[in-house]
This record gives structure tokens, C-alpha cells and sequence, in this order.
């Protein structure tokens, strides 16, 4: 008897602790069903695959199909009411930088279509007050254009680079934002940007302008040039980026391999370093720029 009774107690105890966790369960089902996925959260993740196609599909068709389907879903995804505080970090083949004060932002990516050619595609995202879309799209014009230090341009007709840096400067209570970043080119050279950008009275952004004061020398675009570039031999790694400890504009000074200064794919880093540094609304060219120590610079920059 006190065998069975005991039974009866350990079977009481197991059924009420197995109903216990079935309603906790149902409780936590509940609750997941209660709050759903954040639709932003889910286009990121319908993208991210086309983000990494864009870079790593082996056949130019499968690379510009990505593409197209990345831009689409890139721009539902922004029309998310808010969208300008997600910052999509999955998307770690895509450049996506907010500018110092976080007036706008801008997303830059770049499709090979084959060793010699590449082509960059990017948009602006303006910050609005009532969280509503504001979005101007990139083209690049850099196949059309003979002289792409010319004229000041527009989003349509961008001179295309993949950003890696933003510099913040004002200049008569204007903001300027200096734009850093990198186009693969072609086969045997890679180039570096440095690009104004600059917004007029309606709030439309402008690209480019007579913000640089140089020296001519055989490597340096011919003057005037409303953005400046460096183009030099691939997988070079020449330095060209922001030292906020200097606030400079810092690149390698390159030289000629072979001798032959006119051919950019022979122009390698020779050690030392220039710069420009921001003075009454233009960058000032300083010849020499002492770099001790050198911080090291991420890939592409």
C-alpha cells in the first residue's frame, strides 16, 4: 500500500510539471507571435545574398542580375518609415557611411563587368524629420565622360567611386563633405577619389568645385580640376586617407617603376607622404607631410 501511494504521488508530481512547461511553452509561443519581425529586418535578409552575387557571382550576367535585384529590394527597405537609423550591417560588401553630422548618408557598391571594367552605383539618403524617404540615386557617367575633373556634377552624371571616408569641413556657414574612396578602374590600375560634396539652396546635392589649390606636377590632374585623383599601378596599396590627429588629407607620393610617369600603372608609393590640409574653404597642398608612424589603413583605402 505505501508502495502504490507513493507511486501515485511521484505520477501526480511528473503530470503537473509536464502541464507547467506546456503552458509556459504556449506562453512563449504566444509572446513570439505577439511581435513579429521588424519588416526591415526581413528585407535585409531577402538582400544580403544579392549584396555578395554582386562581388563574388562568376559570370557578369549573374552580377548585374544581382545587382538589379539588390537595388530594388535596397530602396523598399529605405522606404521603411525610420529606415535612416538601420544600419544594415549585414551587408558588409555594400559602403555605407553616415556623414559627420548626420545629415545624410550615402551607400556605394561597385559590379565588375570584367577585369578591365568596372562601374559603381550608390545613393544619398537624407535624414528627414518625420522619418519619410528622401533618396537621390547615383549614376555613374565615368564611361561618357573624356575629362571627369571638368565641371561640378550631379547625381546623374556622377564620377563613380566606392566611399570609404567623409570629411566634415564649413566654410562662410556652408558644410562641405569631403568624400574618399576608390574605383578598381581597369585590369592594371586602381584610382582614388577625393570629392566635394556640397548641397545647393534647395537641398539637391552637388558634386565637385574649385576646392583644390596644387602645384602641377606629371602625376597630379591638370588644373582646374573640380576633384582631385590618384591613379597607380594595382594592388599597390598607396595611402590616401584622413588623419584626424593631423587633419590632413594624407596620400603617398608615388613615382614611376620604369620611368615612365605618363603610364599609371606603373606609379608605386615611394615612402613619404603629401597632403592637403583645409584653409578658407579650399585644400591647401603641403609637398611634405612628416608620417613618423603610420597608422595602418584598412584594405582600399
Amino acid at each position: 500500500m505505501f508502495y502504490l501511494s507513493a507511486m501515485k504521488r511521484f505520477l501526480s508530481i511528473v503530470f503537473v510539471l509536464f502541464c507547467l512547461q506546456v503552458t509556459a511553452q504556449r506562453k512563449s509561443d504566444q509572446k513570439a507571435v505577439a511581435t513579429p519581425i521588424s519588416p526591415i529586418i526581413q528585407i535585409e535578409e531577402s538582400i544580403k545574398d544579392y549584396a555578395l552575387g554582386i562581388m563574388n557571382a562568376e559570370e557578369m550576367i549573374d552580377r548585374f542580375r544581382a545587382d538589379s535585384l539588390f537595388t530594388r529590394g535596397l530602396v523598399q527597405a529605405l522606404r521603411q518609415p525610420q529606415s535612416f537609423q538601420y544600419r544594415f550591417d549585414s551587408l558588409t560588401t555594400i559602403s555605407k557611411l553616415y556623414a559627420p553630422d548626420s545629415s545624410f548618408r550615402i551607400f556605394t557598391w561597385q559590379v565588375m563587368k570584367d577585369f578591365s571594367s568596372y562601374r559603381q552605383h550608390g545613393a544619398i539618403q537624407m535624414r528627414t524629420t518625420d522619418g519619410s524617404l528622401k533618396l537621390f540615386p547615383l549614376f555613374d557617367h565615368s564611361d561618357y565622360s573624356d575629362n571627369p575633373f571638368d565641371s561640378v556634377r550631379t547625381p546623374a552624371n556622377w564620377i563613380g567611386a566606392v566611399y570609404y571616408g567623409i570629411v566634415q569641413k564649413s566654410f562662410n556657414n556652408k558644410q562641405y563633405y569631403t568624400l574618399l574612396g576608390y574605383d578598381e578602374s581597369n585590369a592594371r590600375s586602381t584610382k582614388k577619389w577625393m570629392e566635394v560634396l556640397h548641397f545647393d539652396a534647395s537641398g539637391k546635392p552637388l558634386f565637385g568645385g574649385r576646392f583644390f589649390t596644387y602645384t602641377q606636377d606629371s602625376v597630379k590632374p591638370a588644373q582646374p580640376a573640380f576633384r582631385f585623383c590618384l591613379e597607380f599601378k594595382k594592388q599597390a596599396g598607396a595611402k590616401f586617407n584622413y588623419d584626424p590627429e593631423l587633419d590632413k588629407i594624407v596620400f603617398a607620393h608615388l613615382v614611376s617603376e620604369t620611368g615612365e610617369v605618363k603610364e599609371r600603372y606603373s606609379l608605386i608609393p615611394y615612402g613619404t607622404y603629401e597632403g592637403f590640409r583645409w584653409q578658407n574653404g579650399k585644400w591647401i597642398h603641403e609637398k611634405n607631410v612628416n608620417e613618423l608612424d603610420p597608422k595602418p589603413v584598412p584594405i582600399n583605402q
